[in-house]
């Protein structure tokens, strides 16, 4: 896609996977503004690619729309450093308790134990891990 080249919102949504629906949505939003034709439908740039992509790779991070939304509406780099931060502390928090969980589920599957809630090294991982 050139600078000057445009496309619909179907041609759009095709080429991310999404519904357009959802384009609308995050319009509505103020995360889009696509530019309207002169019978008003609105025409998709270089940049909403772009805006497309940045959404849904913080979407994919954890990122709320609301979130993404104050990220991108940002224009101090101290206050999106910190939000930033922010983010990543709480990306960290849900790192380390999935890592538990799977220590714990992997425990559990190498029991042999007939109820391995039983198990003694399993009741030792759920200690270690803060669940017991």
């Amino acid at each position: 896609m050139t600078d000057d080249e445009t496309m619909s919102i179907g041609a759009l949504a095709e080429r991310f996977g999404l519904a357009g629906h959802v384009l609308r949505h995050w319009e509505a939003m103020g995360l889009l503004s696509p530019v309207r034709d002169a019978a008003g439908r609105r025409r998709y740039d270089k940049s909403d690619l772009t805006r497309v992509a940045v959404i849904l790779r913080a979407k994919d991070a954890g990122l709320s729309l609301d979130t993404i939304g104050t990220l991108v509406a940002t224009t101090s780099p101290a206050a999106r450093r910190d939000l930033l931060r922010a983010e990543a502390d709480a990306l960290r928090a849900r790192i380390s308790a999935a890592q538990a969980s799977l220590e714990l589920i992997e425990c559990a599957l190498g029991c042999d134990h007939e109820d391995f809630s039983q198990c003694a090294h399993f009741q030792r991982a759920v200690t270690a891990s803060g669940a017991g």
